[in-house]
């Protein structure tokens, strides 16, 4: 199944255009890697489809629950190993919506999370660390 058409643009820049919906992601190469790091790089994108996947699982779950987590926020954080230059570890903090008490519940969100489709892809030399603050 296609789901994007991507063209470089010059300049360490790359346009993904997905094709469902048109609408359009921009990479940049990191001011560290001779780009102008002027939008997400693509290792960027792969940490922030993380987050985001983890997100979007925990809505699925939770829209038969009493529970909406609108407004729950994930900070990512990326380190990069220099040789070969890869991911080397990924920290995603959570902080909910609301103070979240019931043990279950916490448990539930948490395997949600971590059980994601972009999770169950990562290969296992990257380091996840996942963060969960539910006060």
């Amino acid at each position: 199944m296609k789901i994007a058409a991507l063209e470089y643009k010059g300049n360490l820049r790359v346009e993904s255009v997905h094709l469902n919906s048109n609408q359009l992601i921009f990479t940049d190469a990191p001011k560290d890697n001779n780009g102008e790091g002027r939008a997400h790089s693509p290792t960027d994108l792969f940490c922030v489809s993380l987050a985001s996947c983890m997100l979007t699982m925990i809505g699925i779950k939770t829209k038969s629950l009493d529970f909406d987590p609108s407004g729950t926020k994930a900070e990512v954080h990326k380190t990069m190993d220099s040789d070969p230059r890869k991911i080397k570890q990924i920290d995603i903090h959570f902080q909910w919506n609301q103070k979240i008490q019931d043990n279950k519940l916490r448990e539930l969100l948490t395997q949600t999370a971590l059980n994601c489709p972009v999770s169950l892809s990562i290969n296992p030399d990257i380091t996840l660390n996942t963060y969960f603050n539910f006060e």
